[in-house]
Parts: C-alpha cells; sequence; structure tokens
C-alpha cells in the first residue's frame, strides 16, 4: 500500500455534458491533476523527474469501473494512492465518491516512464518512486488485449494544435474523446458507460490525420485510432441505456 490523498471539489459547468454527467475524458484527466498535485507535495514534480532523470510519465492503460458518473454542481471527493510498481510500470488508483461516501468509480492507471528525446521507455528508478512509499512487486499485471476489427464504422478527424499538450504529443483525454465522437450525438444522449479499457499503444504526431473505427455489438463498442497506417489506442467500452 502506499501514500494516499485526496481532494474534494464541486463538478463545474465545463467538466459536464448535455445530460449534466461528467465528460469521462475530462474527468479522467483531472484525476491525472489530482495525482500530480500528490507529487508535487512529495518533491516528485514533473518538472523534477525531467531534470534529474531526463525522463518524462506516460500512461499506457486505463482500467475504469462506473456505478455512476458525477453530475453538475455534485461535490465528489478523488481518493489517488499509487499502489505498486515493478521494473517498467507504476499502477496507481482513483476512487471517485460523492458526499455520502458512496463509490461512483474506480480506476487503475498504468504509467510508465519514457526518455522525451529518444522516445523510448524507460526502468523504474527506485530513487524516484520511494517517497510514494509503493510496494515493489515482480509480476506484472495483465493488461487489456483487444482484438482487431472487422468492418468498422470510421471518421477522421485533423489532429490540432490544441491536441497536443506539454509534453508534445496528444493529450491523453483526446484518444477517448476521438472514440466517444465516432458513437454519434444521439447514441451518447441515451447511453452512460459502465467500464472501460484503453491502451494506448503509440503515439500520435503533431498536425496528421487519425482515424478513429469502431464496431457495437448490443451495449458492447470496441474501439480503435489509427493515423499513418498504424494503431495509436484500442478501447472497449461497455454502456448501460438510460432514458
Amino acid at each position: 500500500m502506499g501514500l494516499q490523498y485526496q481532494e474534494s471539489f464541486t463538478m463545474p459547468f465545463d467538466l459536464c455534458d448535455v445530460k449534466h454527467d461528467a465528460k469521462l475524458p475530462l474527468l479522467l484527466a483531472y484525476c491525472l491533476t489530482v495525482s500530480a498535485r500528490q507529487s508535487n507535495g512529495l518533491n516528485r514534480s514533473d518538472a523534477y523527474v525531467l531534470e534529474h532523470f531526463n525522463l518524462i510519465w506516460i500512461i499506457t492503460d486505463y482500467e475504469v469501473n462506473i456505478k455512476r458518473l458525477p453530475v453538475f454542481n455534485e461535490t465528489i471527493t478523488i481518493k489517488t494512492e499509487a499502489v505498486s510498481y515493478n521494473k517498467l510500470f507504476c499502477y496507481r488508483q482513483f476512487n471517485i465518491y460523492d458526499q455520502e461516501g458512496n463509490e461512483l468509480a474506480d480506476i487503475l492507471t498504468f504509467f510508465a516512464l519514457m526518455n522525451p528525446e529518444t522516445r523510448k521507455v524507460s526502468t523504474i528508478p527506485e530513487e524516484l518512486v520511494q517517497p510514494y512509499e509503493s510496494e515493489f512487486v515482480k509480476k506484472m499485471r495483465r493488461a487489456f488485449k483487444p482484438e482487431a476489427l472487422e468492418n468498422p464504422e470510421e471518421k477522421t478527424y485533423h489532429v490540432r494544435y490544441f491536441d497536443i499538450d506539454m509534453n508534445g504529443h496528444v493529450n491523453n483525454s483526446k484518444y477517448l474523446d476521438w472514440m466517444y465522437d465516432s458513437l454519434g450525438y444521439d447514441f451518447l444522449r441515451h447511453h452512460n458507460p459502465v467500464s472501460l479499457r484503453l491502451k494506448y499503444v503509440k503515439e500520435v504526431a503533431p498536425g496528421g490525420q487519425i482515424t478513429s473505427s469502431f464496431v457495437q455489438d448490443d451495449l458492447t463498442t470496441r474501439h480503435e485510432i489509427k493515423s499513418e497506417g498504424q494503431v495509436n489506442a484500442q478501447a472497449i467500452i461497455e454502456w448501460m441505456r438510460i432514458d
């Protein structure tokens, strides 16, 4: 078990959709902001990691289970903990609760370290993760293994300037945003996510084109983001229908 950290905040207008529910891509991004503040407090900010190790954090996988999305003007608490790490990955847990302490969602995030110049993954320095008091585990967690899509529906997007973050690559939230958008307004208006498995495979380059593809089997959608003939991200989402 690692050090725990939590913050409470009230859901603002810009984090919510037409149903007044949290926008999942932005909620995941906000969770990362919460964990970044824990890291800053432990003197392990992104600037520290880059200066002392010439490395940056990247996310490789999300595993998300949702009982209910937070809604507009609702006060929620996000708790997070860097639970464990091995030679190549760090695993961070997020749990979201309402004001009565009921769990709304749990999120497991897989982190790795990358050299920003070579764009290659690095081993985890023990000195870097020591302040989090996480457990070292030799065994790697089994990550989501997606299947290839057959005869998918497709939609093409241009990678815009504001899609790029400070690390010089497409922000993590944009991949899920593209996946959502390919489903269309009517589907999203009448469905909410129950679970998400998302894998990042390869970075999308600034200024190019991506294709967001999906296939649907009842309340399950499977997704793929591609650019320049290569797979960039894959996901499977379970949905429930709402009125």
